[in-house]
């Protein structure tokens, strides 16, 4: 007689992973679902990426990064943000994704520490243009890419820069592949796994600081080239791991280092939909690093109060969160005489110099002829810094100087909330008057006009006539 079965085991459903999660909200997304506020901001963000875009064709990095892409020597119909030229999709990404982050111009979540339009918004572009999406689905796919992006950066908290990467590098590649394959029409399950392979492709090293070297300029077109990759990859049927963000050896194991075991990986999906973190992206005001915003606002301010001069200031503290010594402030010497005018944007001595010698800090500050100024560079070795004790940092990039003059005084001015972010965001006047700026620089203030006003009715337009418009 045979012996009785067991009883069959109660079935358990798996938890779905992130990246699971991330692909059925990403799915599920629509225009006319974003809050109102979200589609404005969004398109007023869009309009400061395309005009940073727009200034960096003016400079000498751009052009050599499309005679590279170039040499390929390969026939392209997509756009190029201010160049006559066209290229293939993805190596017309990577260059647009340079011309927005090049100048360092480009938006930020001080949270995340993640320069969220500078990847997503060449992705999202490009891709539209190939497939003719309209205008609302552009800026659909946008919002997410900045959304997923940043929450990798805000999970991460600070334990990938710690850890030598550029988050923005990083991060950047999960928020192009949620992008590119909500506009190419990925399913779910498709996205799940694409989600898994923009992983393999997601590094950025932070070594340029030691140089000035162009690296960083490169990392958030490439991490739409990554992106669109995996979409691509994913629809045709290539299989991505399902657990690229919580796995053993996933993304958030492998990039914080020892900071791995405090991290709450639950923000990766805390409020998806309801909290747009486009919301709490700031957008700058100077061409610098984000973290020496702060403290050049300060040096101004005590600039104009006390109407000094560079010879009445004996000394000058800048004062960071000790997390950022590293990328602005260290080794001390080099940060002093910077060799370039990328360098120049990462060094709070020069910045800071700057400022108090010239009461102001643009474009100009950053010329061979200013990195040459040699009171700058006198008083620049006359800058040292040391820690904020009351920094906000990483929700805000807080920062401040303390002068001390040659008859005694000691004169001090502290921001504990970085202009551009939280309650001292931009006002759309403001993004809309930097764009005008930033554009001039290269096309007429008539078409200028045109592209901004396109912009912000970017629902009644479609992708591929945005890319011709602000095309060279």
């Amino acid at each position: 007689m045979n012996a009785p079965s067991p009883a069959a085991a109660p079935t358990v459903a798996a938890e779905p992973s992130i990246s699971q999660r991330i692909a059925e909200f990403a799915v599920a997304a629509h225009y006319e679902r974003l809050p109102q506020r979200i589609r404005e901001r969004a398109k007023l963000h869009m309009l400061d990426v395309i005009g940073t875009a727009l200034a960096a064709t003016r400079f000498d990095f751009s052009h050599r990064a499309l005679a590279g892409l170039l040499g390929l020597g390969e026939a392209g119909t997509h756009s190029l943000i201010g160049l006559k030229n066209r290229l293939p999709l993805r190596d017309a990404v990577l260059l647009n994704g340079i011309l927005a982050h090049g100048l360092d111009y480009d938006d930020t979540h001080p949270g995340a520490i993640v320069h969220p339009s500078s990847s997503a918004f060449p992705c999202a572009l490009g891709v539209a243009e190939k497939v003719d999406a309209s205008g609302a689905d552009l800026l659909t796919a946008y919002v997410l890419g900045v959304d997923i992006a940043t929450r990798v950066g805000v999970t991460a908290a600070g334990a990938m820069h710690t850890a030598g990467f550029h988050t923005t590098g990083i991060a950047g590649h999960f928020g192009c592949v949620v992008a590119a394959g909500k506009l190419l029409g990925l399913s779910a399950e498709q996205l799940t796994k694409a989600q898994g392979l923009a992983g393999s492709t997601a590094s950025a090293l932070s070594e340029h600081r030691a140089d000035g070297a162009w690296n960083k300029r490169m990392h958030p077109g490439w991490a739409g080239v990554g992106g669109i990759t995996a979409a691509l990859l994913a629809r045709g049927g290539y299989l991505g791991t399902r657990r690229i963000y919580e796995g053993a050896d996933g993304l958030f194991r492998s990039h914080t280092g020892e900071r791995f075991e405090g991290l709450d990986l639950s923000t990766m999906t805390a409020g998806l939909g309801e909290k747009w973190l486009i919301d709490e992206v700031a957008i700058k005001p100077f061409p610098i690093c984000h973290l020496l915003h702060a403290c050049a606002d300060s040096a101004l301010a005590l600039r104009r109060k006390h109407d000094l001069d560079a010879d009445e200031i004996a000394t000058v503290r800048a004062l960071l969160h000790p997390e950022t010594f590293h990328y602005v402030c260290e080794p001390a010497e080099m940060r002093r005489r910077p060799v370039s005018e990328y360098m120049a944007k990462f060094s709070v001595q020069y910045v800071v110099a700057a400022c108090l010698v010239r009461g102001k800090f643009g474009f100009a500050e950053l010329e061979p002829e200013a990195l040459a100024d040699r009171d700058i560079l006198a008083l620049a070795q006359r800058v040292s810094h040391e820690a904020d004790p009351e920094s906000q940092f990483p929700k805000y990039f807080s920062g401040g100087v303390v002068i001390t003059t040659t008859d005694g005084r000691e004169l001090v001015h502290m921001e504990k909330i970085n202009r551009g972010a939280g309650e001292r965001a931009l006002t759309a006047d403001d993004i809309c008057a930097k764009f005008m700026d930033n554009a001039a620089l290269v096309v007429s203030p008539h078409k200028a006009s045109r592209i901004r006003d396109f912009v912000l009715e970017i629902e009644r337009h479609g992708a591929r006539d945005l890319a011709a418009l602000i095309a060279g």
